[in-house]
């Protein structure tokens, strides 16, 4: 194939690669196989299965029955190593033709008949676990591992290649074999014949023992996985008992094949050498660690540098952790020079030059650059650092070498041991054969949640002036009941410049009031096994309530004295101001907030000091700094009351406990204040699209909105709800095919519509998530497919898959009684029954496919459209 340096490739017919490294100069001959596989290569449950397999490899076929006996009667001082991308088999022995001849013909039956008999796995168990065992002692060893498995988050290189011990000790013999099926063949494989031979003769060999095994059919596993670029510093501590504390700085490096690998490799010797590294300068001539030491590793994928310390104390260990990370991360500000470089170069080039130069330790030397993807990178990388550059050498270090790049992993010795409970599974048969359940949870009858029948049981009832409760008593599992309650208040003058305020007086209502403090209401809510969620919402508040049965009437008392007898407290409002403050700096780097808040801003342009504006996210951040308590007091004094209230219950209670409860601690509790609904009509919006740049975003979002002129009381409510269905609201609607299925551009595309139960003033909206690379495809996706349908329209087929989605998705909302609690508190408010839902339903399963197009082209206008895109975005 080809030769450089002395060293001959060649290839057999199956794959198998060969280099002869021949060197009369000694008269010994060493064999080395190299088989791409190691730990990277493992799935869930076979850590360990490639250094297990190295293992019984040794354990012999039918025709080498007996393989360690035989090394030690042919004198060959033979092994085998298992690491992250290759397992090796070599031999070393006195140059000889029959040793020669019989060690290929050993490896070649290994490669495809060794035994793998249970047997042989059973004997060898106590040698791996005695091997792992010894491993476990070593606290350096379990600190590399322990480091490594913080720093990769997905890639095996963050496992250790001897495996998880419960792996090991329950392997699959089956599962092992498909294993070793998988990736022992000729072509994932290298064979390297080194020393004193005669290199027509081994071909010859090497075509007998090796030429008869087929190539396999089937392609090799891909291994893709790769560890996203850290993104902040990590740290680990292991405590153990014994040995001298150690420091471990690692950071992610280029893959073995890398150019800038050449100076990560520079870079070690440059910070760890002894005795003219910086490290040993900085901090073992200065008796702040008793040894400094540095390596690089050299891998097929993103691999790893380490930076380490060994101290004779605790004492210390902070200030040389931090003297480490300043010496290593202060390259910046105390540049590499001429003559580090220099030395560290020198270095390197001698020791890979003795290693060259040896042909018992050429081989597996060869093999790790074999295991990095090709053998040639063995002189690859001496050229590279024979020419390294200093500016490519301090680049590298300013790049790879950084705080957000590093895990910190500490030894700690200790003699006060504090360990958890062993993990154990729990044996769930035998736990569970003789358990019954509660049998007070017992099948309920099935509710029909038709709007016909939704409104014969429901009872509609005039608690108090201003109170009016919609009542649905029905048998639930564990006797659960949902509630709202809603108050009304205010009008858009009253509110004017009030929205934050009256956003904080609600989320300060489950604070505690003036007779319970905070705690002490907590623990009454969950006596009564009780939820409460308050939200603010335009011109009022509203409550939802989830307990049983028995509970409901206490409930309604402790929710009234929460509205009615707030503690309004200082500190609290501190606390819910900053949590809300919290929530606004994060949604400034959410792409997903900007656009929202973008568009919502276009929509809505109204004064600074209507309710109904909508600031940006920073503005809105300085109003809420400026509330204070006695705002939020005054407002409440001036607002809250419940003579415009609407109250809801769905589920197992008694009605009229529910009807005296209310009147009992709501009845009598006057607004000061008059309540006029906010209005909302129509307002013209100008079209556009905003570019909005989030950076170190990997998610981007796009959204796309358009004002309609019809409310949900309207004759073509029916056929444009049809109509959004099937463009892009169902799971087969012509978005979500045209940019989730076909083009695979995003994980989800919705539209949805806003209706206005009130005025000719409804929102359609278009939302999809991308990688922020794919912002032109997905909205050529988009533009297409809008004037597709729009030209179109769409199919009959289309049309009745969509309309029994569309009637079934309606009626899973009114078998949620927390749905349906809320739509009864909104009928109310509406004046409204379910028979306008059941007209609705009605004319969806009459709409022609004539009527749904039209609804949808005399009202979807993307040239009207309001944009808005936040993302990391290049341009």
């Amino acid at each position: 194939m080809t030769e450089i340096e002395g060293i001959a490739e060649y290839r057999l017919a199956n794959g198998l690669q060969i280099l002869l490294v021949p060197d009369g100069g000694k008269p010994t001959t060493t064999v080395n196989l190299t088989v791409r596989v190691g730990s990277r290569h493992e799935n869930y449950g076979e850590t360990g299965m490639a250094h297990l397999l190295e293992h019984l490899l040794f354990k012999g076929s039918e025709r080498y029955p007996e393989a360690w006996a035989e090394f030690s009667r042919r004198g060959l001082r033979a092994n085998g190593s298992t690491w992250y991308d290759r397992t090796n088999y070599f031999a070393s022995f006195a140059s000889n033709e029959d040793n020669l001849r019989w060690y290929l013909g050993w490896l070649a039956d290994a490669m495809v008949n060794a035994t793998l008999a249970r047997s042989a796995l059973e004997a060898e168990m106590t040698v791996v676990r005695n091997e792992m065992e010894m491993g476990e002692n070593d606290a350096g060893r379990v600190l590399l591992e322990r480091g490594l498995s913080t720093m990769y988050l997905w890639h095996n290189y963050g496992k250790s290649t001897i495996g998880a011990r419960s792996d090991i000790e329950n392997v699959d013999i089956a599962a092992l074999r498909r294993f070793y099926r998988t990736h022992y063949r000729p072509d994932n494989a290298t064979l390297i014949v080194s020393g004193l031979f005669d290199a027509a003769q081994v071909l010859t060999w090497i075509q007998e023992s090796f030429g008869p095994i087929p190539k396999p059919e089937r392609p090799l596993p891909a291994a893709p996985t790769l560890d996203p670029v850290q993104d902040g510093e990590r740290e680990v501590v292991l405590r153990r008992p014994g040995g001298v504390p150690l420091v471990y700085a690692l950071y992610h490096v280029p893959p073995g094949p890398h150019p800038d690998h050449a100076a990560m490799r520079v870079l070690a010797l440059i910070l760890g050498d002894s005795p003219g590294g910086r490290l040993h300068r900085a901090l073992v001539e200065t008796s702040r660690a008793a040894a400094a030491f540095a390596f690089t590793q050299g891998l097929a994928d993103p691999g790893y540098a380490l930076f380490g310390l060994q101290l004779q104390s605790e004492k210390g260990l902070i200030e040389a952790e931090r003297m480490l990370l300043e010496e290593i991360e202060g390259l910046a500000v105390r540049p590499i020079t001429v003559s580090e470089l220099e030395r560290a170069k020198a270095r390197w080039l001698k020791q890979w030059e003795l290693s060259f130069a040896n042909a018992e330790t050429v081989g597996v030397a060869l093999s790790e650059s074999i295991a990095q993807g090709d053998w040639r990178l063995f002189f690859l990388t001496r050229d590279r650092v024979r020419n390294l550059q200093l500016e490519a050498v301090q680049r590298a270090a300013e790049q790879y070498l950084r705080r957000d790049n590093r895990t910190v992993a500490r030894y700690v010795p200790t003699q006060e041991l504090r360990r958890a409970p062993d993990p154990r599974r729990v044996d769930l048969v035998g736990m569970l054969q003789d358990y019954q359940g509660d049998p007070r949870l017992a099948a309920v009858p099935t509710f029909e949640a038709s709007p016909a029948n939704i409104d014969a049981r429901t009872r509609v009832v005039s608690v108090t002036e201003g109170l009016q409760a919609a009542l649905l008593s029905k048998a639930t599992r564990g006797h659960l009941v949902h509630a709202r309650l809603d108050l009304r208040f205010g009008t858009v003058e009253d509110l004017r410049g009030q929205a934050e305020v009256a956003a904080l007086v609600a989320a300060l209502l489950d604070k505690g009031t003036r007779r319970r403090p905070r705690q002490a209401l907590a623990d009454e809510l969950d006596r009564l096994r009780a939820d409460v969620s308050v939200q603010s919402v335009d011109g009022g508040v509203s409550v939802a309530l989830r307990t049983v049965r028995e509970h409901l009437p206490a409930l309604l008392g402790v929710v009234a004295e929460m509205l009615r007898e707030p503690a309004l407290e200082a500190a609290a409002l501190d606390e819910v101001k900053r949590q809300w403050l919290a929530s606004l700096e994060e949604a400034q780097r959410s792409p997903e907030e900007l656009a929202d808040n973008a568009v919502l801003r276009r929509l809505h342009p109204y004064p600074e000091d209507d309710v109904r504006h909508v600031p940006a996210l920073a503005a809105q951040m300085e109003r809420v700094r400026a509330v204070g308590v006695e705002q939020v007091r005054a407002f409440h004094r001036r607002f809250y009351g419940a003579s415009f209230a609407q109250f809801s219950a769905v589920g197992d209670f008694d009605e009229q406990a529910a009807i005296q409860a209310l009147r009992s601690h709501l009845g009598g509790w006057k607004s000061p204040a008059r309540y006029q609904r906010v209005p909302r009509p129509m307002v013209t919006v100008e079209p556009g699209f905003e570019r909005l740049r989030t950076p170190d975003q990997r998610n981007a979002y796009l959204r796309a909105s358009l004002p309609l002129p019809l409310s949900d009381g309207d004759p073509d409510y029916p056929a444009l709800m049809l109509a959004n269905y099937l463009l892009g609201q169902g799971g087969s609607s012509r978005l979500w095919t045209r940019v989730r299925e076909t083009e695979g551009l995003s994980y989800g595309i919705h539209t949805h519509v806003e209706w206005n139960a009130w005025e000719p003033h409804s929102v359609w909206s278009l939302s999809v998530i991308f990688a922020p690379d794919n912002l032109g495809r997905v909205r050529r996706a988009i533009d297409e497919e809008l004037k597709r349908v729009l030209t179109e329209g769409f199919t009959a087929e289309e049309l009745e898959a969509a309309r029994k989605g569309l009637l079934a998705l309606r009626q899973l909302s009114r078998a949620q009684d927390g749905h349906l609690a809320a739509a009864l508190a909104e009928n109310l408010r509406l004046g409204r029954r379910f028979a306008v839902s059941q007209a609705v339903d009605e004319r969806i399963a009459q709409l022609s496919l004539q009527e749904v197009n039209a609804a949808l082209r005399k009202y979807l206008k993307p040239e009207r459209f309001v944009w808005a895109a936040a993302g990391d975005f290049r341009e």
